[in-house]
This record gives structure tokens, sequence and C-alpha cells, in this order.
């Protein structure tokens, strides 16, 4: 039984990052790679916080990205289920990988992504869990973004580009986040 969510955390930082690319050359591409995996790290970490929590997940799957590309005006993609076919690039084909994404773990990304602050919160939430103990500096091109991190990622980390993904779920990482607050209508 799988318990690991690489799989799931690579593909869904693969799906933000080609979704909001980065702006500008290599560099520009391996510091918004980073960030994205950095973001989505914490927010599978935060979603799945137990081994059991991670195994129930590799036994179900993740659901895979189709939703995803309809909010984000892709479409659909060719070879998208939508469901979890296995392992990424099991049947020979190359777009394998997206029935790996997870929709509530990129939208949480996108959350974080978009506000340092909450990115903040969220790292100092991970001490509850189960995933080992993690400093904030583990995730500092997150929580804390220099001028070339945020120039890098100007469109993964452009709120209004990011909102149709972090408004999916962003209530569930709120509510993660502060267990039992007050919503006001």
């Amino acid at each position: 039984m799988q318990a690991d969510l690489s799989p799931v955390i690579a593909a869904t930082a693969q799906w933000l990052t080609r979704a909001f690319p980065a702006v500008g050359g290599a560099l520009a591409s391996a510091l918004c790679e980073v960030q994205a995996r950095q973001a989505v790290t914490v927010a599978a970490w935060l979603r799945y916080p137990t081994a059991t929590d991670a195994a129930l997940l590799g036994m179900v799957g993740p659901g895979g990205s189709a939703r995803l590309d309809w909010v984000t005006g892709a479409g659909p993609h060719p070879g998208d289920g939508g469901g979890h076919d296995g392992d990424p690039g099991d049947d020979g084909d190359p777009h394998a990988w997206r029935t790996w994404v997870d929709e509530v773990v990129a939208s949480w990304a996108a959350s974080l992504l978009g506000d340092p602050g909450l990115a903040a919160r969220a790292v100092a939430a991970l001490a509850d869990g189960a995933h080992g103990t993690c400093s904030p500096a583990g995730f500092r091109r997150l929580v804390a973004p220099d001028d070339g991190d945020r120039s890098a990622a100007a469109l993964l980390r452009h709120p209004d580009l990011l909102a149709p993904v972090a408004d999916l779920h962003r209530h569930q990482l709120l509510d993660r986040l502060s267990p039992g607050r007050t919503l006001i209508a």
C-alpha cells in the first residue's frame, strides 16, 4: 500500500506550473517550480496529515485535473480520465500524470501562493501533522518570496489569476487552519 504523497505532489505542482507558467528563462522556470512544489507540499501535508490518510489517497486516487482544466479555461485534456489509473505513465499515455493531480491540494496551494500570510499560517500548522518537523526556512520561497521569486512566478502568485482555482476549496483550507471559526456571510 502506497503511503507516499510524492506522485500527487509532483503531478499537482506540474499542473500549477503549466497553468501558471514562469515569466523568463530557465532560472525563472526553476524558481517558479520550487515555489509551486513548496506550496503543493504544504497543501498535501495539511490535506493528508497521517500515513493512513496518504494510504487511503493511494487506494482511491486523487481525482485528476479535468475540473481544474475546465475552471482555468484549458478545457478537457486528451488522456484525462479524471480518475486514478495507477502509477504515472504506467499505460504509456504521456498525460497519465494528470490523473495524479489532486484538485483540493491544487486549490489550497493556489490559496497559499496568493497569500504569503496564509502560507506562513499553513507552514506553522504542519507542526501538528505526522510528516515530520519542518521549519518556515524550509519553505522560504513560499512564505517569504524575494523579488526574484515574485518576478519569476508572477503568474503563479497573481491572486486574480489564481482565484478560480483557489476559490474552489479555500474554505476547507481556512477550516483546517482555524477549526471552529465562525463564518460571516
